[in-house]
């Protein structure tokens, strides 16, 4: 089933399958001369939850303090070098001890509340609301790389892209992250390949 294209309006990427996956996108072009911090504020991370976490459009998400962006900038490398080790010969086991207690302690603690509201609607919660879903993005990559799941995950094809999304097509053979996105550039730079070179 292909991803939920975004709003127009959405400021971050979203659409990897996994919240694990799309937290890693707030470092776009990782291993590049062009690596791009999307999380250089913690203005910027309030916003990330605000857009991709579980609560409602209306909830103001706090600013926190410099510590808690440091923080989860680490997590988001832990992620990463869970996921990367996960995916290699050692698997999961090969997690470093430093990266490995990292996710422990954040995965331990409060995730968002949920409860039913009169509509019937789900309406999620926190009293520390990018704490909880610091925990969430923790739980979901420990999840991921101890699961059957971890053989879903893609690196995208785009010449200009290092996103990591799960595959979840029926065939199994989705390349980019995004058809919107890294597909349409793909498909348009062959085209304008063929018709320059005449093939």
């Amino acid at each position: 089933m292909a991803p939920t294209p975004e709003p127009a309006t959405a400021r971050f990427r979203s659409g990897a399958g996994r919240l694990c996956l799309d937290f890693m996108r707030t470092l776009r072009l990782r291993g590049t001369d062009e690596a791009t911090e999307e999380l250089a504020t913690a203005q910027d991370l309030a916003d990330w939850v605000a857009q991709l976490g579980p609560y409602p459009a209306d909830m103001v998400v706090p600013v926190p303090a410099p510590a808690v962006l440091r923080r989860a900038r680490a997590l988001r490398e832990a992620v990463h070098t869970l996921l990367t080790a996960a995916r290699g010969d050692g698997g999961s086991a090969a997690c470093p001890p430093r990266e490995r207690e990292l996710l422990n302690t954040i995965a331990a603690e409060a995730t968002p509340t949920v409860r039913l509201d009169a509509t019937g609607t789900a309406v999620h919660g926190a009293k520390d609301p990018v704490g909880a879903v610091l925990a969430d993005i923790a739980r979901d990559a420990v999840t991921l790389a101890t699961s059957p799941a971890l053989a879903q995950v893609r690196a995208c094809s785009g010449p200009r892209c290092a996103a990591w999304f799960l595959d979840t097509s029926r065939p199994g053979n989705r390349r980019w992250c995004s058809m919107e996105t890294c597909g349409n550039a793909s498909k348009k730079n062959t085209w304008r390949t063929k018709h320059t070179t005449g093939a």
